[in-house]
């Protein structure tokens, strides 16, 4: 399977794929009378009244915002990951879904004339399980979905050359091509032309 290069794709695949996680626990939660609001008309009720965040129109503003929410949330797990690497992918969705879904769950509440936001801990709980899954559905993806190149470590500084190769240079040079500005050091360098 080709893995993605660009973080900006990854955040949004990753982020939907999050979302779908979601959707379904929430869609759940809703059916067994669990959580009194669904996700979408918590979200919607931050910018709508409450009898336009019911209807079809407030439930698609809904989608549309809890999926930038889980796009930008697949940004911060891309970077989290890319510094502190693609191991332990269950305490990391975990962290990553409880610690962005608390700020996407605070969100609705602050907003001074939100009449859809859950009062009841059972709806809230809820959104924490629903968060969860995000976090884990969202970080399996970046892992399994991410290039090698988007999780070397960054230099130590700006200054030197570096000494080790990126995953890009490795591959190239098993294709007995080296890039010119790698460390001398390591081996001949050749220069492509």
């Amino acid at each position: 399977m080709k893995k993605i290069k660009d973080r900006n794709t990854l955040a949004i695949v990753a982020g939907l794929i999050g979302l779908t996680g979601i959707m379904f626990v929430d869609g759940v939660s809703r059916g067994a009378k669990i959580s009194k609001r669904s996700y979408r008309e918590a979200s919607a009720g931050m910018f709508v009244s409450k009898k336009e965040a019911s209807n079809l129109r407030g439930q698609i503003l809904g989608v549309i915002m809890n999926s930038a929410v889980s796009i930008i949330g697949a940004k911060y797990i891309i970077s989290d990951m890319s510094k502190n690497g693609r191991d332990k992918i269950i305490p990391k969705g975990i962290l990553a879904g409880i610690s962005i879904g608390a700020i996407a769950t605070v969100l609705p509440n602050i907003a001074p004339k939100n009449k859809v936001k859950p009062k009841d801990a059972a709806s809230n709980l809820s959104y924490v399980f629903s968060n969860i899954v995000y976090g884990l559905l969202t970080t399996f993806a970046v892992a399994k979905l991410g290039h090698d190149s988007l999780f070397d470590a960054p230099p130590l500084n700006n200054y030197l050359k570096p000494t080790e190769k990126t995953t890009e240079q490795t591959k190239e040079s098993n294709r007995n091509n080296i890039y010119s500005d790698v460390n001398p050091n390591l081996e001949e360098a050749k220069y492509i032309m």
